[in-house]
Order: structure tokens, then sequence, then C-alpha cells
């Protein structure tokens, strides 16, 4: 063990004294090598890290809820003429299944509208989204308030002039006031009171935080706007109730639709069923073929690296033909003249690794002070993955060499000076 380790440290060193007497030609060889983790670790990193913010924003969606839509989340095999012409979630399909449902826990509607303004005496902000929702809204996706409450029951079923904001709306409009609850703010030209400010969410990859977001009953906005018309988006959303399976819900729910759409038994269905799970077993095929396109990327520069850690260590052989000559008439064996060569190769390729990890780190501190939507992550894992494939690079490149030097004739290679 002691050997082992003395041949460790004394690799190492050769390795350092390589690159110091041949800084040129060590340069050019270790940078293929660096160029290639880094293409790796950059690729998987990005990857985890957009990942990581859409799995995120996606699991406020609830893993127990049902959403019906005209379109089909997983692509629907491409077939978009077919769902353009499908019908938005109407009132009646929302009250079909509000009335009827037993497997339902909760279900909820909303509408969408954008581009509008809120104001505030003098203070007002525009194009902001408003969203329109029925009572249940707030249980189905778990809203945390920092200030205020909820529509009450009687807010949505009458539809009151009250309103909820997003934090960062609430900021802009009220910059001096620690508690505007119960303030008369103007959304959309009507006076209306605010109920309630919603913790802030931060920012998202997808925008579909509700920190900029102004929240009205449905009832409310029904007296307004078109809540059927294509424009406002409309979506309905179940919540299966406890011990119930999402299978079982959607089968219910297909059921309702179709009877409250008046479809016969063999036409097919004008609506989709959609949950987390469909975008998430999307999202994995998109993200599984981006990881290949990033490791055949990586391989190519690692095939170069190879090729340019092997070359060196053949020279370096070369040149030390007499060392070694000398080491085995002195009683060295070919597994330590094998083993010395290639921990040389995996220093070197290391050495390369770890220049191409710090600069993904490089990248990953710049790109978090410029993106805002989702921050980069390089995990533990990525940089271990990292150094494990420049191990692996250098065992390869450096086998050969090695292999050629282990076999020198010691008489041979001491005539060689």
């Amino acid at each position: 063990m002691f050997v082992f380790f003395k041949i460790l440290l004394e690799g190492f060193v050769l390795a350092l004294q390589e690159i110091w007497g041949n800084k040129l030609r060590s340069f050019l060889s270790v940078l293929g090598i660096t160029i290639g983790i880094f293409c790796i670790v950059a690729v998987f990193m990005m990857v985890d890290s957009i990942e990581k913010s859409i799995r995120g924003s996606l699991s406020r969606l609830g893993d127990n809820v049902v959403y019906v839509h005209r379109f089909p989340w997983d692509g629907g095999h491409g077939d978009w003429w077919k769902y353009l012409k499908r019908p938005y979630p109407s009132y009646k399909d929302f009250k079909a299944i509000k009335e009827k449902a037993v497997l339902a826990d909760r279900t909820a509607i909303r509408i969408m509208l954008f581009g509008k303004e809120v104001k505030y005496k003098k203070n007002k902000v525009q194009n902001v989204k408003v969203t329109a929702m029925s009572h249940d809204f707030g249980d189905v996706f778990n809203l945390a308030f920092e200030q205020g409450r909820f529509f009450s029951k009687q807010e949505t079923t009458k539809g009151h002039s009250s309103v909820i904001m997003g934090a960062d709306l609430a900021k802009a409009l009220f910059p001096s006031i620690p508690d505007p609850i119960g303030r008369t703010v103007k959304v959309m030209g009507r006076n209306m009171t605010l109920v309630g400010v919603l913790k802030r969410e931060g920012k998202s990859i997808f925008g579909d935080t509700f920190d900029d977001d102004v929240m009205l009953p449905y009832n409310y906005m029904r007296r307004y706007v078109d809540v059927n018309s294509k424009q406002v988006m409309p979506l309905i959303a179940v919540r299966a109730a406890e011990e119930v399976t999402i299978d079982e819900l959607k089968d219910e729910l297909r059921v309702l639709v179709r009877a409250n759409r008046k479809l016969k038994p063999k036409e097919v269905d004008n609506f989709s069923l959609n949950q987390v799970s469909l975008l998430n077993n999307f999202l994995d095929q998109i993200f599984a073929v981006v990881n290949v396109a990033g490791i055949c990327i990586g391989i190519f520069s690692l095939l170069v690296g190879g090729f340019g850690i092997a070359n060196i260590m053949f020279v370096s052989v070369k040149e030390r033909t007499h060392i070694i000559g000398i080491k085995k008439s002195l009683g060295a064996k070919r597994h330590f003249i094998l083993f010395e060569f290639l921990i040389e190769s995996i220093c070197l390729c290391i050495l390369g690794g770890l220049l191409g990890i710090l600069m993904v780190l490089g990248i990953v501190f710049v790109g978090n002070w410029i993106i805002e939507s989702f921050s980069l992550v390089l995990s533990v894992y990525n940089m271990g993955l990292g150094i494990g494939i420049s191990v692996g690079i250098g065992l390869v490149a450096g086998f050969l060499p090695a292999l050629r030097a282990a076999a020198m004739n010691p008489v041979e290679a001491i005539r060689s000076k």
C-alpha cells in the first residue's frame, strides 16, 4: 500500500513536471479534455437547472388534479388542426362537473385577460394579467397569503367587487403602505376592494407565477366579458377526492363532459383531460434528447483530447526511456512502471477536467447574475461525473504508452541514451 501511494505521488509530481517543462504541448493536450468536460458538464448543468425549474413550476399544478382543456398536454401526436376546432371548456361544463361529480373534492374554473391596467391613486401598472376564478381555485392551487385572505363564499357566489393581488404588483401600487388591505383600487377602470396579497413566488421559467397578477371572483367577471370566449382561455381544474385515483376521476369526468356536450356514443371526445404526469413524461423525452446531444458533442471533444493525451504520453515515454531502463535494472516491476505512466495520464486528464468544471462554475456565477427566471445549479453529482469521465479518459489514453514503457527491455532502454 505504501509503495502504491509512493507511485501515485511520484506520478503526480512527474505529471506536473511534464506540464511545466512543456507548457505549450501540455496546454494543447489538456485543452481537448477541458473542452470535452466543459461541454458535457455544462449541458448536464443547464438541463438539470431548467428541468428543476420547470418541474418546480409543474408541481403547483398538483398530482391529483385533472384539467379539462381542448388541447392535450402530451402533444397529441401533432394533430393540431383537429384540436383547434375543439371548443374551450365552458361554464356549463363547469356547472355539470361541480354538481354531478362524486369523485371530485374540488372543482374550479378560471379565465384570464391580458394587458389590463390597475391603478391606486396616482400609481398605476399596465399590461397586468387578470385572472377570474371560482371559489375552489384557492384550494386547488394552494394559494398562500402574505396579507389578507381569499375570497369568501359570498364574495365569489354573488360576484362582489373584491380583488387579490400578487406580491410584486402590490409593492408597485403601494410602495409606502405596509398594509394595503381594504384599500380601493381600480381594475379595468372599476373600483374594487383589496382583500388579499399573495406570498411572493419568485420568477418562473414559464412566467406563470401570480406575483404580478390580479385575481377577481369569476361571477363578477361574468357581468362584463364572455366567459366562454376563446380570448379568455377558460380552464377547468378538478381535484380528486381522497383515495380516488386520477384514472377513476378521469373516467367520471369523461362521462359528465360528454353528456353535457351531448356527444353521441360513436363520436370522439372534443376535449382533453390532462394531468401533470403527461407533462412530466413529455419533458422526460425532451430532456433525454438534449442529454444525448450534449453527450455526443462532449464525446467528439473528448476523443480529440484523448488522442492528445495519448500523444503526449508516447512522447513522455520516449524521452524517459533511459530512466525507465535504470529503474527496471534496479528491480522495478513492470506493473510499477505501468502504474507510474497511467497515473501521469490520469493526472493530466483530471487537470483538464478541473479546468472544464471551473469554466462551468464561471458560467453558473455569471448566469445567476443575469438570469432571473431560474437558477443555474452545478450539482456535486455532475462535478463528480466530470472528474470520473476525466479519470476514464486518462486510463484509456495512457494505457498503450504505459504498456509500452512497462514492456521495455532494461538493457536496450539504458542504451537508448
